[in-house]
């Protein structure tokens, strides 16, 4: 028994030594072995990665050098929590106001406390990895539901992690793994696809270590195709130029932006004929009939698509568009309005100004914005900081037509990603000579 004992702790040992490499020297070292571990849980479960994140962003936020307040980075989100707060005292939601504000406020500090693990490049390829990582079992159970009828509910700590697994996906057909629906698993797959891409080219690579990643892509990329999502394949393809690109792809910027001008002419509400008429002629019937949910108008009352959400949406920020009516408002106000009850608005900038008001929604989603812009601008990027910044612009796509940040593995991936975008805005020019794990 004693040589099991002493086996297992030089197994600890090495594995705490073999973490605890590439540490930035802003970060902790104990946080930055907390981050890993949790980073890797992540997509199973927010519980545990939670009980290893929040203590290491403590640890982050203790070493920062410069307070919060004096980022000018911050300053938007100074700004959209003080008016997230005031408005709860006129909220219409009532106490759901308060709670709502959950979703946001921890995250801002969040923000900034998780910077000092992403100081440069190599800690910031490190993440990456142990996100792809994090991911195969997610992969493995998606697969293993459509293929092999697994079924949950899986439960570990007598109960208090629960994973329903539904047999055939959730909904049927589709594949979910650990996750509650398969929009949302498709969400989490899209994010992580262009750095599971970046880790496959990466130069430097063993042949038997790129084999293993190539199989864990071409499970993950089958897992993705099987969500049956439609967001899922467009980010399946996107990631590739952005990720795979010549060096000099900025051209690809102005190039989305021309391509989303007439798509959102052709599926946003309010839209003049005279516009929205040429404008769904360019753009393919089944891509604006999705978006605006017309080709199910004959299925399903008009109250149940994304045109009439949006709609509805647009009328309450005319009504306050201040402060708005508090988190959690719009599931409450529109059955009122449609006699249909839905959760949220399905479009990430809408949400917040029916809940926040219009000037949060603009502090917030303009600083996300303003991180893309600025931090592709700033410096050359390597191979992994492109997937990153990537990962970063498939998570706000996705949010103009649904709202995966509500699942919460997914908030923390992506104010880690913005973390990580901060953090290499002022770096020096990198490369992607790293050090493979």
């Amino acid at each position: 028994m004693s040589t099991v004992v002493v086996q297992f702790c030089a197994l600890f040992e090495r594995l705490r030594q073999r973490l605890a490499l590439g540490c930035p020297d802003a970060a902790s070292p104990v946080g930055w072995l907390l981050v890993q571990l949790g980073l890797l849980l992540l997509p199973s479960s927010a519980l545990l990665a939670s009980f290893l994140l929040f203590p290491a962003l403590l640890l982050g936020s203790l070493r920062r050098e410069c307070p919060y307040w004096r980022d000018p980075w911050n300053w938007p989100l100074i700004a959209a929590g003080l008016l997230m707060l005031l408005g709860c005292f006129n909220a219409y939601s009532g106490g759901l106001a308060l709670s709502g504000l959950g979703n946001w406020i921890p995250f801002f500090w969040a923000f900034w406390g998780f910077q000092p693990y992403l100081a440069d490049a190599k800690a910031r390829r490190r993440m990456a990895l142990w996100l792809v990582a994090g991911t195969v079992p997610v992969v493995v159970t998606g697969l293993g539901q459509l293929w092999l009828g697994w079924q949950g509910p899986w439960q570990v700590l007598g109960g208090l992690i629960i994973w329903f697994v539904a047999p055939g996906g959730e909904p049927e057909g589709r594949l979910s793994g650990l996750f509650d629906y398969a929009n949302i698993a498709a969400a989490w797959l899209a994010l992580v696809w262009p750095l599971a891409l970046a880790a496959l080219v990466q130069p430097g690579l063993k042949r038997g270590r790129r084999l293993l990643v190539l199989a864990v892509v071409v499970a993950l990329v089958a897992a993705l195709v099987l969500t049956d999502s439609r967001n899922g394949w467009g980010a399946l393809v996107l990631a590739v130029p952005l990720v795979l690109g010549p060096l000099s792809w900025p051209w690809l910027l102005p190039l989305l932006a021309l391509a989303l001008v007439p798509v959102l002419l052709s599926v946003l509400p309010g839209v003049p004929t005279l516009l929205q008429d040429p404008a769904r002629s360019l753009v393919p019937e089944s891509v604006w009939s999705r978006l605006s949910d017309s080709r199910y108008a004959s299925e399903r009352a008009l109250a149940s698509t994304r045109l009439s959400q949006w709609s509805v949406a647009l009328q309450l920020i005319s009504e306050r568009p201040w402060l708005g009516w508090g988190a959690a408002a719009f599931s409450v106000l529109y059955p009122l309005r449609t006699g249909k009850w839905h959760g949220h608005s399905h479009n990430l900038p809408l949400e917040l100004a029916v809940s926040h008001g219009l000037p949060v929604a603009i502090a917030v989603v303009g600083l996300v914005l303003a991180l893309l812009v600025v931090s592709q601008r700033c410096a050359s990027m390597s191979l992994f900081d492109r997937a990153w910044w990537a990962a970063i612009l498939i998570v706000v796509v996705l949010h103009g037509t649904d709202m995966p940040f509500f699942d919460s593995r997914l908030n923390i991936a992506g104010w880690m990603l913005l973390a990580g975008l901060r953090s290499r805005i002022g770096e020096p020019r990198s490369n992607d000579s790293v050090t493979v794990l």
